[in-house]
């Protein structure tokens, strides 16, 4: 009887776990929430000196710098940007600081990321120096003169290609506005970039375990047309184009900082820098030539060994 009983007992048991197993459905994990297309890039530096295509802002001195950027990923291969960055410049209008805004668009096709977009450099409480109206009274003691708003804007087209992955890239830069720095005179600036990244070394000190390289270069060109009659010089005036180049050494190390020792140069001669520039700052003694009668020399575009120490930060990378 025991036996039957248990043999019972064992069989409804046996029964009842098949039941329960038989109602049961099975737990699935909740699939992962979609990556969100949105994200925020920022960052900053610090300079020995601001320069711009060639030409310091910062009167050779040390400068500062912050940005950020709203992205929005429409696919993996199409980036919507807009973002501002704000620089610490000393020039001759005295303004505030230069501030740029700007929004674009950076599509990847075959393996070429391009970038289109627009910018509007804003330079707040500017003092213009001349004899024309609307500027204050007198010029600079040198003679030099300024206009009283440079602010400008110019749309731009930019390409880059890794020819061999993840350790050689060329690139090109298109920039063009209507009315360079408010003249009136077309600008044109168009470059030409190479970098060769090498391999990282490991140092295995704190926070700068690993550090990775790379060597860049840009040679560009500026096309400037001539200004309108009613600004600066009371005339026309045929602003000089000019070449520039940059040679510099890199290492980045943390994931965030990079290290940037550069060298710029122009074939901009002091006193056609003058003419671009009205430094208040330059000096007499040059050759005489057209709008520059005095020969003053402005030291702002000649050659210039320049350090930058930068962060560069994305919410997704490094905050989420």
């Amino acid at each position: 009887m025991k036996k039957i009983t248990l043999s019972f007992v064992a069989a409804a048991m046996l029964s009842a776990t098949s039941a329960l197993a038989a109602d049961m459905k099975p737990i699935l994990k909740a699939p992962p929430a979609a990556e969100s297309p949105w994200d925020i890039a920022f960052g900053g530096a610090l300079m020995s000196d601001y320069n711009f295509r060639g030409i310091s802002q910062s009167q050779r001195g040390p400068s500062t710098t912050a940005y950020a950027e709203t992205r929005y990923n429409v696919n993996k291969d199409l980036q919507l940007y807009v973002g501002s960055q704000y620089w610490a410049v000393d020039l001759p209008t005295n303004p505030t600081c230069e501030c740029d805004f700007y929004g674009g668009i950076r599509p990847t096709i075959g393996g070429v990321a391009f970038d289109f977009g627009f910018i509007y450099y804003y330079y707040p409480k500017e003092v213009g120096y001349s004899y024309f109206p609307g500027a204050t009274f007198p010029p600079f003691p040198n003679g030099n003169t300024t206009l009283n708003d440079t602010d400008f804007w110019e749309v731009y087209g930019k390409f880059t290609y890794e020819v061999v992955k993840d350790t050689f890239g060329i690139g090109g830069n298109v920039y063009y506005s209507p009315s360079w720095l408010h003249t009136g005179a077309p600008g044109t600036y168009a470059s030409v970039t190479a970098k060769y990244t090498g391999k990282p070394f490991h140092l295995g000190i704190g926070l700068v375990q690993d550090v990775g390289w790379y060597v860049s270069g840009e040679l560009g060109h500026y096309w400037i047309g001539t200004t309108d009659v009613n600004n600066l010089f009371l005339a026309a005036v045929d602003l000089p184009d000019y070449t520039t180049w940059n040679l510099g050494l890199a290492f980045t190390f943390a994931k965030v900082f990079t290290l940037d020792v550069r060298y710029y140069d122009t074939d901009l001669s002091k006193e056609r820098c003058n003419l671009l520039t009205g430094d208040p700052r330059a000096v007499a003694g040059g050759a005489s030539i057209p709008f520059n009668t005095s020969g003053l020399q402005s030291k702002l575009c000649g050659a210039a060994g320049i350090v930058t120490l930068k962060a560069d930060l994305t919410y997704k990378d490094n905050l989420k």
